[in-house]
Formats: C-alpha cells, sequence, structure tokens
C-alpha cells in the first residue's frame, strides 16, 4: 500500500495535469449532486517565479508567469487548485478534486489515482530527457 500523499503534493500533482483527465474526474465528482459552491471563481494573473541558484544556493527572481488560481467549496469542505496559463476550466475542476479528497467522498480513490499516474508522467519525461542530455555530457580528465 503507498503512503498517503499530502494536500500539497496532491495540489501540484493536479497542477500538472491533463486539462480533460481533470474536467472528466470532475464531472464524475459532481454526478451525485454534492452541493459545490465557488468561493474564488477562476482568477487569472502572474506570479513571480523564483529559483535557487544550485553551487551558491542563492535565491534570484527569475521572471512572471501567467498562473490561473480558483477555490470551491464540495461538502463543506474547501478545495483549491493553482496550474500555470489560463485554463479556468482546468483549475476549477482541480480544485473539485482537492475538495472531494478532503471531503473523503468517493472518488477521492481515484483522484490520488490520477496524481500518481501524473507522478509516475513527470518521473518518465525526466528520464526521457536526461536520456536525451547524456550523449551531449563532457567528462575532463583528472590532473594529478
Amino acid at each position: 500500500m503507498t503512503d498517503p500523499l499530502s494536500r500539497e503534493e496532491r495540489c501540484g500533482l493536479l497542477a500538472e495535469a491533463e486539462p480533460g483527465e481533470l474536467r472528466a474526474l470532475a464531472d464524475a465528482c459532481l454526478a451525485d449532486g454534492a452541493d459545490v459552491r465557488v468561493l474564488l471563481a477562476p482568477e487569472v494573473g502572474c506570479v513571480q517565479t523564483q529559483v535557487r541558484e544550485p553551487v551558491a544556493g542563492e535565491r534570484f527572481l527569475l521572471g512572471d508567469v501567467l498562473a490561473c488560481r480558483a477555490e470551491v467549496e464540495l461538502a463543506g469542505h474547501r478545495g483549491w487548485a493553482m496550474r500555470l496559463g489560463d485554463d479556468r476550466a482546468a483549475v476549477l475542476a482541480a480544485a473539485v478534486l482537492d475538495a472531494e479528497v478532503e471531503a473523503g467522498r468517493a472518488h477521492a480513490a481515484e483522484v490520488d489515482e490520477l496524481c500518481r499516474e501524473v507522478a509516475r508522467r513527470l518521473v518518465e519525461r525526466e528520464e526521457r530527457e536526461w536520456a536525451e542530455l547524456a550523449p551531449t555530457v563532457v567528462e575532463f580528465e583528472e590532473l594529478t
């Protein structure tokens, strides 16, 4: 059995999921007619991206990125989401999925499955990127 995802992990993975899979699962979550309220309608804006330089460990601002956020209440539990870009429907769906898990409702396990699938895809993508870069690695001989 796998460890449960933290809310931060879940929200981060939902931010990386495909819009279509978010909308389809959110529709399934709402199909039972549960009370849902939009607390913060999808809002598009810019957020500053900060990175840490790996050698010196110093942080600096990389630039601004377009992001969208939303907040909902589903069956008395709040759900929140933020995604890069301006896809309002996807961010609203992600917020519904977060609330579904927070409420411990029927589709919570499916939301966790989706998150784990997204995590698997991200690992595979990173491995492919490194495999493409491997032939370009320059190795230096050590001078003694």
